[in-house]
């Protein structure tokens, strides 16, 4: 007769105290040629992480799991995994003495109701490796038991035409010197599902996207990956390259089958490169004169000038104190923020190096009047929030994750987090004598910091890799710096190099820009590289850099042709991008020649030039077009999507009009100018578009003025458009 379902659940529950009684040292040895036996660690974890069951929206949800029962995240702790599959709730997850008893098979095969539905295919193999643990005894652990120190995956790259199969096959290396294929029980996820889709066996197809995509692959705490290049058509022919950019850029399109567009005209590169560098128009008589240069080096020269010019200064100076959180919240703010954002400043104008100005804001120390990258740690308090910015910003390296856990899609632990949290558990504070200011200096001792979850004390490690002995005198941060600017570091010239690329080309060659990792692959891996080796050999330049860019095919590159128009990710041409809310100000400014005021600013600051985040508050164009707030080291806090708001503000908006009627603006001295109309048309498209009208504009715009009686308001009426079109809106 059937058990009833009260007298089933009895029966496990005594079998599995049962089975408590015996230890696993009991089970005795298995035969000979019998099969190894199963592994907790290398087996079963692996096959519940396949199954999803420690997946954050099963058994592994943060605190509590899932119905009472709780894993680790993608199985990171597999010591903790054990004690609540095997001894929590009294042991009635296992029957060792009846392994078909058990609840964590009866559930995972759906053979008695779970909320998370049939996980592991009743008589597959997976349930009988997992019944085999269970009647092995459910060992937490075997004698001499290895565990996985590598992942290789094959083929790291590959090359599939459109529309095409692949394969990767993922071997796991063992401490002991072991290996074994684990293809069967690793999780594949591709990078971009528009380009490839891939399945729980690692064999994949390709979509009819050109481009790379990569497979990610992980496997218990381990990760890597396998990239897939797909290339539109045959090789083509590219032109000769100028820079070491052009040349890595034409070799992948050529590879690629993807044909670069032709060079940009004089308008586009001067308008391009000025807003690009400085965040401003370029001025009329610069315009001009550029456009009637006939000498073969005039974009090498007009490079030059930006890069000499005091808005490179302010326009990257704005990028920085954005990103190193240089904000207002009281008035104490107000000296340090100042001081913070002259010393960034000055430092992009006299081209200090890279490595330079990330040491001198690490190991800052005193007051923020004699040393003012001190500011930053009367923002940054927190020893983790100082290294998850550091490591995010400098490094490209996204440590918040593994605080809790081991990164779910990187190699760190929380061991590394701990290990460079290290490096800021020395920084003493004091009263310096002025309200609402530390006094920053280095708290002699041994430098450690303890990991919550273990209780071991981590002393400064950067990144797994160890800095060498630390004594109670030496400042860790300085350490970390050391560690940062070695030419061998795979990390620093890297993450600064891709996140220039992104400011100059609108996406990074790893994006997002902050977020390199084995898992997340360049799009050009030999570019990427061979900027790094060159920012590093060039005692980091940072004008040398944008140099380089700037000077490039690559960077001059024309709008798409119909062969690369849905090419996004390999700079065969140029894609438009929306100017970001100070440069837009600025620009509307120059167009309609008028200045926005900011208090306590000098007449005529750029808003480029703003010293912090305040000012947002008082300029509803600022606020509408998303200027960030300076609380995130993230440059994904700064919003460059479109909305109605913005395009009711550029349309109606009191302060946009107060600009266009202005006395002293371009349009009441267009209206009171004697000049032809065509002139002055001439005049507007070249101060707001860099460029000569086209015929039929010219003749609309005439035709427009001259029948509303050439009045100042037909030229307010004309600016107005101007501002509107997504020509002046972007820059292309």
């Amino acid at each position: 007769m059937q058990r009833s379902p009260r007298r089933r659940v009895v029966a496990v529950v005594a079998l599995a105290l049962v089975s408590r009684v015996a230890p696993a040292a009991d089970i005795g040895s298995p035969p000979p040629n019998a099969p190894a036996p199963v592994s907790f660690r290398n087996d079963v974890v692996p096959l519940l992480t396949k199954a999803g069951c420690n997946a954050g929206a099963c058994h592994a949800k943060a605190i509590v799991g899932q119905n009472g029962f709780r894993l680790s995240l993608l199985g990171f702790e597999p010591g903790d995994d054990y004690e609540h599959m095997v001894n929590e709730s009294r042991g009635r997850r296992v029957a060792v003495a009846a392994p078909d008893e058990s609840l964590v098979l009866l559930k995972a095969t759906g053979r008695v109701p779970h909320r998370g539905g049939v996980r592991i295919v009743p008589g597959s193999a997976e349930e009988a490796l997992l019944r085999r643990w269970i009647a092995e005894g459910a060992r937490r652990e075997l004698p001499a038991e290895p565990s996985v120190v590598r992942l290789e995956v094959e083929p790291a790259e590959q090359v599939v035409g459109m529309g095409g199969s692949f394969g990767v096959r993922v071997t796991a290396h063992y401490s002991d010197g072991s290996h074994r294929d684990v293809t069967s029980t690793a999780l594949f996820e591709p990078s971009d599902r528009g380009r490839l889709g891939v399945d729980g066996s690692g064999r994949g197809h390709v979509q009819h996207v050109a481009g790379r995509a990569a497979v990610m692959v992980r496997y218990q705490g381990l990760v890597s990956a396998s990239t897939v290049s797909i290339p539109a058509g045959p090789a083509v022919a590219v032109p000769e390259p100028r820079t070491l950019i052009d040349r890595h850029v034409f070799e992948n399109l050529a590879r690629l089958g993807i044909p670069p567009s032709s060079e940009c005209d004089d308008a586009t590169f001067i308008r391009r490169a000025t807003l690009d560098t400085t965040g401003a128009l370029p001025r009329l008589e610069t315009v001009r004169a550029f456009l009637a240069d006939t000498a073969a080096d005039k974009r090498d020269r007009l490079v030059e000038s930006l890069l000499a010019s005091s808005g490179y200064a302010d326009h990257f100076a704005n990028k920085w104190t954005a990103l190193l959180k240089n904000r207002r919240d009281d008035a104490t703010d107000v000296v340090p923020n100042f001081a913070f954002h002259a010393w960034i400043r000055d430092g992009l104008l006299a081209n200090k190096p890279y490595d330079r100005f990330v040491r001198e804001l690490l190991g800052a120390t005193g007051d923020v009047v004699g040393n003012p990258p001190v500011a930053w740690y009367k923002r940054v308090t927190d020893p983790k929030e100082q290294i998850e910015d550091i490591s995010q910003l400098f490094l490209g390296v996204r440590m918040q994750c593994a605080q809790c856990h081991n990164h779910p899609f990187d190699r760190w632990s929380q061991d590394d987090y701990y290990g460079m949290t290290a490096f800021f558990s020395r920084v003493g504070r004091s009263f310096s004598g002025v309200r609402g200011q530390d006094l920053i200096f280095h708290l002699r001792g041994e430098a450690g910091f303890a990991n919550p979850r273990s209780g071991v004390t981590m002393r400064p490690a950067a990144l797994g890799t160890g800095v060498g002995e630390i004594t109670a005198d030496e400042d860790p941060r300085l350490k970390l710096a050391d560690w940062m600017a070695a030419p061998d570091n795979p990390f620093f010239a890297t993450a600064l190099v891709n996140r220039y690329w992104k400011h100059f080309f609108g996406q990074g060659l790893v994006e997002p820009e902050d977020d390199i990792r084995e898992t997340n692959p360049a799009s050009n891996p030999a570019l990427l590289a061979a900027l790094r080796e060159h920012f590093i050999a060039s005692g980091f330049d940072l004008k040398g850099l944008v140099r380089l860019i700037l000077t490039s095919r690559a960077y001059q590159a024309a709008g798409p042709i119909d062969a690369n128009a849905g090419d996004l990710h390999n700079v065969s041409h140029a894609i438009p991008r929306r100017l970001s809310a100070e440069v837009l100000l600025d620009a509307i400014d120059g167009v309609c020649e008028t200045t926005s005021s900011f208090a306590n600013l000098p007449a005529g600051t750029p808003a480029v030039g703003l010293p912090d985040a305040s000012y947002t508050a008082s300029s509803p164009f600022l606020r509408v077009f998303g200027r960030p707030a300076n609380t995130s080291a993230c440059e994904c806090e700064r919003s460059q999507s479109a909305s109605l708001a913005q395009s009711l503000h550029l349309m109606n908006a009191a302060d946009i009009k107060q600009k266009l009627a202005s006395p002293q603006g371009r349009a009441a001295r267009l209206a009171a100018d004697s000049r032809p109309q065509s002139e002055k048309i001439h005049e507007l498209y070249l101060a707001a578009l860099a460029r000569e009208p086209g015929m039929d504009e010219l003749l609309v715009a005439e035709a427009f003025v001259n029948g509303s009686g050439a009045s100042r308001q037909a030229w307010e009426d004309l600016v107005w458009a101007i501002v509107n079109t997504k020509e002046f809106l972007f820059n292309h």
